[in-house]
């Protein structure tokens, strides 16, 4: 009897951290072992790190449902300490509490201002299962007004990692590359500031915020070799940063990048560039 108790608690004990079945289909990999992974597993690693940097493409609908489930299979392992947004900035902060008291997702989206920039109907499902639970919900990223001041007049930016030609030069052609080369030359180098100084906030809020933290950004923003982990070594962490890159099947992900990354289905994507040549009118 004593036996079939014990194994009655050991069952419920096992219960109590069964994580539900990942909603995303693709491949997961270790990038530094190259180890595939399942999502149970990677969930085991993931919930190690004091800090993680999740790394996402913003309009990918599958990047963000697993994102929400790796947030609920994760609290389900150890208790968040803290989840901080790019997609929020220092205004919306005091507009945090009052959107927790909200029940409809529309009213939720109102209450903190959400900008119209960031799909709610991507977004919204995160942001509504993070404000319903205990730990705090970070606004990561700059006002509009702190970005057109760095527009302006670029600050001194402290730290060799992130001052290094090698980081300053990718960053440069990703910026010229996602604007499909359309922009003019004099305008990279304030655009570099901006990139970099939102790096380095969010960098900053992440140092901050309670542990066990996770950082929600763009992919770019998410790497190793180009975004916020260097400015949190340049800020004096002792440790690095954790960091799980959302891909789609064909992407380059590599260990110099992220230390996991998640493969999801390729999508059709819109040729932003003839919108943008259009715009341009070229």
């Amino acid at each position: 009897m004593r036996g079939l108790w014990l194994l009655m608690l050991v069952l419920l004990a096992g219960c109590q951290h069964a994580v539900a079945p990942a909603p995303v289909s693709g491949e997961i990999r270790d990038l530094h072992t190259g180890e595939v992974l399942t999502a149970e597993q990677l969930v085991r690693r993931l919930a190690r790190p004091e800090r993680l940097i999740i790394g996402e493409q913003h309009d990918n609908a599958d990047h963000h449902a697993a994102q929400l489930w790796l947030l609920q299979a994760l609290g389900e392992q150890r208790q968040q300490g803290s989840l901080l947004l790019e997609m929020l900035t220092p205004d919306q902060q005091p507009k945090v509490a009052a959107a927790r008291q909200m029940a409809e997702s529309a009213a939720v989206a109102k209450a903190l201002d959400w900008q119209d920039g960031w799909d709610w109907a991507l977004y919204g499902p995160i942001v509504r299962f993070a404000l319903s639970q205990p730990y705090p919900l970070l606004a990561a990223n700059l006002d509009d007004n702190e970005i057109r001041a760095v527009y302006r007049q670029a600050p001194a930016l402290s730290g060799a990692r992130s001052n290094a030609t090698s980081v300053q030069d990718q960053l440069l052609r990703q910026i010229s590359d996602s604007h499909c080369g359309l922009l003019p030359e004099s305008q990279m180098p304030a655009l570099l500031a901006v990139q970099q100084q939102r790096d380095r906030r969010m960098a900053e809020r992440l140092l901050a915020a309670p542990t066990p933290s996770i950082l929600l950004a763009g992919a770019w923003h998410a790497r190793k070799d180009a975004g916020v982990p260097l400015h949190v070594l340049d800020l004096g962490a002792a440790k690095e940063s954790a960091v799980l890159i959302m891909a789609e099947q064909g992407d380059a992900v590599t260990a110099a990048m992220a230390d996991y990354v998640w493969y999801t289905p390729a999508t059709t994507k819109p040729d932003y560039c003839e919108q943008m040549r259009q715009q341009f009118g070229k």
